[in-house]
């Protein structure tokens, strides 16, 4: 359709099931707040029940790690978190010595004289599997007073035995491993170095800037929670912009005087739409509206939604948030009902 309309150009595709064909995308690499980064990545993990509590451990773990290499000057994407979620230790040693030197110029040369305890370090080392050198810088700092809010949320994961605290974020690890395997890696944290990829990168503010044209298959028929994971944050994403836009239009990050702009409608159908709905789209149907988004949503009856879902009230609040519903079938008594 793009190219029968002279629109080739505009054209973009992403699916997961084509990994070599497929254009590339980042879902947590453009955000608006660098805890958005967490929330992404925590939202495809389960929230019912017991699981809730280790949700929340993993967003504050993923959120400690996320604000340190944004100061860094790291790009957050999935193979990024995941390896320095397995070796924090390493990430930990870079910005103690990043902090201290911008904060504690010469702390090197009493750092120098600082004196410790070798087999009390060896033991801690031991007993909580931490890095020898980590935990001496962790006691040097500590034992000078000196404190920064990454530093201290940093210092406060070392200061956990690492197989207890992996065992609190244990539902992190399968999920990022799933989203760092294979080709599809290469699509969801692309190498943005790399000039021998010719597969272009796209985010979502380049798109509606551009007036392009995006086909997104997340391939849930082969792996569903890969599928789910993707759609969830992409979504996010784009909630994100709608706020961007929302408050600066287009000219967002551009120079100033530039009038904010609603006009320009960003059209987003999606199919299958049980399978994609989970509480970023609440958002994205209630408000974003005003930033010129247009939601058409296609699913076989209500009740799918609903089991997705599993909350009745949540589910009636997504219908709500729709304006028109065109029905071509009725074949079950709820979705007749809401006829």
């Amino acid at each position: 359709e793009a190219s029968r309309s002279g629109r080739q150009n505009d054209f973009w595709f992403f699916h997961l099931g084509y990994p070599e064909l497929s254009d590339r995308y980042s879902p947590i690499s453009t955000i608006g707040r660098i805890t958005e980064v967490a929330t992404r990545i925590s939202n495809a993990l389960p929230s019912e029940g017991q699981s809730a509590a280790f949700k929340e451990f993993v967003w504050r773990f993923v959120n400690v790690m996320a604000k340190a290499m944004n100061l860094l000057g790291d790009n957050p994407t999935y193979e990024t978190i995941y390896s320095t979620a397995v070796n924090i230790d390493g990430l930990c040693m870079r910005y103690f010595e990043f902090w201290l030197d911008r904060d504690h110029a010469g702390w090197r040369d009493e750092f120098d004289n600082f004196h410790y305890d070798e087999k009390q370090i060896a033991e801690l080392a031991k007993k909580t599997g931490r890095a020898k050198d980590a935990i001496i810088l962790r006691q040097f700092f500590v034992s000078k007073g000196w404190g920064e809010p990454v530093a201290d949320g940093l210092s406060g994961v070392l200061a956990n035995d690492k197989t207890y605290f992996e065992k609190l974020v244990s539902s992190l690890y399968p999920l990022l491993e799933k989203l760092t395997t294979g080709k599809v890696s290469e699509l969801l944290s692309p190498a943005w170095d790399n000039p021998n990829d010719p597969r272009r990168i796209f985010d979502w503010d380049k798109i509606m800037n551009t007036n392009g044209i995006v086909y997104v298959g997340l391939d849930s028929l082969s792996d569903f929670e890969v599928a789910g994971a993707v759609g969830n944050a992409m979504f996010a994403d784009l909630t994100s912009t709608a706020g961007r836009r929302y408050k600066f239009g287009t000219s967002y990050g551009q120079s100033k005087g530039l009038e904010v702009d609603h006009s320009n409608k960003v059209a987003i159908h999606a199919d299958e739409f049980n399978e994609l709905i989970g509480d970023e789209f609440v958002p994205l149907l209630n408000k974003a509206g005003g930033a010129g988004f247009q939601v058409t949503a296609y699913t076989q009856t209500w009740s799918d939604v609903e089991a997705r879902i599993g909350n009745k009230a949540k589910a009636g609040q997504v219908a709500g948030n729709f304006n028109t519903l065109i029905m071509l079938r009725v074949k079950e008594m709820a979705t007749a009902e809401m006829l």
